[in-house]
């Protein structure tokens, strides 16, 4: 990590430097020239490509070297989880030299015959639903979702149904080969109900782990790119920097999530770059900016959080932007009626990058702004 810098408020965790996981964006014009150049780099290898991963059926390996089963099964078994190897053996699926192994941590020994069968993906649950998508791309391995605001990704209390899960289920069909045995999309990532934009859907359990990994190394030595652009209150004392503060549930409001101590929270780490202001206050400061954030890690709300903890929360939040009523009052009138009739955080996932999980091609997707912040934007910009 670069060495914290603070603010004019005293702030240790509001910092203008980018770290080694930036650079990429950086070398892409993404962040501006206020941002300290960081040396280049050997770039990583490409992926290798992969598998098409184990098909339903018997399947019969020699051991070649002495080890664990699951570790044997995981580096033999293309697109087969350690979690869906021990499910297997647990299930009786896997038998070493004639019998049932039992035990994923069994000991085998070279020259052993190790059969494990997978069975049929069993069907889907929770149900297909016919909700309307935006695909903005999709193949055998996975899908990109460009997703509204007001849909929430994952069956829960109060969301049983109409979610983003149902609708794949529906869309992808016969595509979904099975995420840990069952014809369901491998959700590796999720957007709040309220934020709009792209989203990656695992189809089967090869590539569900591969993306799996890649989002919880964060992009610090795999390739990944994770853009949000946000419409916050006020004006960033930086156009460029890092927000490091880590965060964990909030002491007594159990919707939120606040900034708490290194003991008791989860690293996370936000770089921001101004991208535009709007509006003027009598101080002739600007009302609302416009901000790129990019994810080092991806904790729960983070993003909310972190502008709101610098003093800047983005606009039309409902847990984390109370209180902004007077610089709403100052926006034109276009704006601010846009602004009271907001249903939704203005938060958008607007670019997702990555190798994909089988040939190694580097893909990079946009998303513009939704109707209504794009509508948005135009009010503030007086058009």
């Amino acid at each position: 990590m670069p060495p914290t810098m603070e603010d004019q408020r005293g702030d240790p965790c509001y910092t203008p430097a980018m770290n080694q996981y930036a650079k990429r964006r950086h070398q892409l014009g993404i962040f501006g020239p206020e941002v300290e150049e960081i040396e280049e780099e050997t770039a990583p290898a490409p992926a290798a490509p992969r598998g098409p991963g184990l098909p339903p059926g018997v399947h019969s390996f020699e051991v070649s070297e002495a080890g664990r089963l699951d570790k044997f099964l995981a580096s033999t078994c293309d697109g087969l989880s350690r979690t869906r190897i021990k499910g297997l053996v647990e299930a009786g699926h896997v038998t070493v030299a004639g019998k049932p192994a039992g035990d994923a941590n069994l000991k085998v020994k070279a020259g052993q015959i190790v059969e494990i069968t997978v069975p049929e993906a069993a069907p889907a649950e929770p149900l297909g639903e016919p909700i309307p998508l935006t695909v903005a791309f999709e193949d055998a391995d996975f899908i990109i979702i460009d997703k509204p605001a007001g849909l929430v990704v994952h069956p829960a209390a109060g969301h049983e149904t109409g979610t983003l899960v149902n609708a794949l289920i529906a869309h992808c069909g016969d595509s979904l080969s099975g995420i840990g045995g069952v014809k369901r999309p491998g959700i590796v990532h999720r957007l709040d109900k309220d934020t709009s934009g792209l989203l990656v859907v695992a189809k089967n359990d090869e590539t569900h782990q591969t993306l799996s990994d890649l989002f919880a190394d964060h992009g610090r030595t795999l390739s990944l790119t994770r853009d949000y652009l946000a419409f916050v209150w006020g004006a960033l004392e930086r156009s460029a920097g890092t927000i490091e503060a880590p965060l964990g549930r909030h002491p007594w409001h159990r919707e939120k999530q606040a900034v708490v101590s290194e003991d008791k929270g989860r690293e996370a780490i936000t770089h921001f770059q101004v991208e535009a202001t709007y509006g003027r206050d009598k101080d002739g400061k600007p009302l609302v900016s416009l901000v790129r954030c990019s994810l080092e890690t991806g904790r729960t709300h983070q993003i909310r959080v972190h502008m709101a903890h610098i003093g800047h929360p983005v606009i039309g939040d409902p847990l984390y932007a109370t209180g902004f009523k007077t610089k709403g009052a100052l926006l034109g009138e276009t704006a601010r009626s846009l602004v009271e009739g907001l249903r939704r955080q203005a938060l958008h996932a607007t670019s997702l990058g990555f190798d994909h999980p089988r040939t190694g091609e580097e893909l990079l997707f946009t998303s513009p702004l939704p109707p209504e912040l794009a509508a948005l934007q135009a009010a503030l910009e007086g058009r």
